[in-house]
């Protein structure tokens, strides 16, 4: 296996998280009596450029092929985190009715209808039909497909060259890095910005984040190698800043190294200085992640087991691809452990999680079932989770989160405490 980007041989692991199937595959009640397809998860580093990165065990083409369970307006703060987003981008830039946004991985509108709202034309890229078709009725036009250099250049020749070139959380799910990056040169006009969001590897590190590996993530990103991809097709970094989204996430800004109309912003030379500080640029920061993620993993363990032998009900919400991920390496199977997960998208209710099996289910669930714990799989969502579910302290429920740390919160706990 060679580095995706530098191509220098991988011979550097980050962390080996064994076999597991793919995050997202729930299955049906008739699909749990069909062998399950299982993969690698081993993440290497490259010891050149230190890309970390996953080989291409399951095509992408096959990830996001069918029906794709993830729709991105099942989350009021990624909504509203991307209606702030665009009041952003307008107010810095001054995107009007003559601008053109493009955005790659699009899902079901939910960023787009906010620049639409204000109206500022738009256009969606979305290779999962499902979450394309929802956008589509919600009046965003959107091309079914993979955003790639050769369609890109459909773009050029169409006349559809974008003044703002948006990607949020896509640049770590494309297997060809390279070909992305030059197909976002080709589609961004002479005086264009792109953006892309992306989880900071430097945190994914420090709050051993490690969930959010599973094979849709070919890449896990920090700012000093995306500045070098990006410089390796012509495209400048002028500005980054830090959200908090998915426990720390990136936001870049570039454009065309020709451009000289942009500042660089010192947030990139502050950013580089930061990665540095912390080690990033030394093959030393990636060693004995490995020994923090098999403690987590004993955590939910003892926990689970503890409760067992209390003849404590658990249950679990959000089947998020990041729960599985942590289910599968810590070897969960069945529901004898954790009853039963909850999940506010209908795509995945009635359905089980890959590997583990358990049951997913709606809301009403938990009210039936008192349990007396709720793990929070999406942890990075607790606050919002904790909100919604506050009846929960009717019968003295607490809720348990494992990541950055094993935490357990008391349901009438105030959202700010927590």
């Amino acid at each position: 296996m060679n580095c995706r980007f530098c191509k220098k041989p991988l011979t550097v692991k980050f962390v080996d998280l064994v076999n597991s199937p793919p995050s997202n595959s729930f299955l049906t009640e008739e699909q749990l009596n069909v062998p399950e397809v299982y993969l690698p998860l081993s993440i290497f580093v490259c010891d050149s450029c230190y890309l970390v990165q996953i080989d291409e065990y399951k095509k992408a083409k096959e990830i996001f092929n069918g029906d794709y369970v993830y729709f991105s307006s099942y989350s009021k703060s990624w909504v509203e985190h991307a209606k702030q987003y665009v009041e952003a981008m307008i107010e810095r830039f001054g995107y009007n009715e003559n601008s053109f946004v493009i955005e790659i991985a699009s899902n079901d509108g939910y960023l787009l209808q906010h620049f639409k709202e204000r109206g500022v034309p738009v256009l969606g890229v979305e290779p999962t039909k499902n979450t394309a078709n929802v956008a589509i009725l919600k009046g965003i036009p959107t091309f079914i497909d993979y955003f790639s250099t050769e369609f890109a250049n459909k773009l050029s020749h169409r006349k559809k060259k974008a003044n703002l070139l948006v990607g949020n959380n896509v640049l770590a799910h494309v297997p060809d890095i390279d070909d992305f990056v030059e197909g976002l040169k080709v589609a961004l006009r002479r005086d264009g910005v792109i953006t892309m969001e992306f989880p900071h590897l430097l945190k994914l590190v420090e709050d051993c984040q490690f969930d959010t590996i599973y094979h849709e993530h070919f890449s896990y990103l920090s700012f000093t190698t995306v500045k070098k991809i990006f410089e390796a097709h012509a495209l400048e970094l002028f500005d980054v800043e830090e959200t908090p989204t998915h426990g720390g996430s990136l936001r870049i800004f570039a454009k065309h190294k020709k451009d000289t109309n942009k500042k660089i912003s010192t947030h990139v030379n502050e950013m580089l200085l930061k990665e540095q500080a912390a080690g990033m640029t030394t093959m030393a920061y990636y060693q004995n992640f490995q020994l923090r993620v098999d403690d987590l993993k004993y955590k939910l363990l003892g926990f689970l087991l503890e409760q067992k032998n209390s003849a404590k009900k658990v249950a679990a919400y959000g089947a998020a691809a990041k729960g599985n991920t942590f289910l599968n390496y810590a070897g969960i199977k069945g529901n004898d452990l954790i009853d039963f997960v909850v999940d506010a998208a209908p795509s995945k209710q009635g359905k089980f999680l890959p590997g583990s099996h358990i049951p997913v289910f709606d809301e009403e669930k938990i009210k039936t079932s008192r349990p007396d714990y709720i793990i929070i799989l999406p942890w990075n969502l607790k606050e919002e989770i904790m909100e919604q579910l506050s009846y929960v302290s009717e019968w003295g429920c607490q809720f348990v989160v494992f990541i950055p740390d094993f935490k357990i919160f008391n349901s009438t706990i105030t959202t700010k405490a927590a």
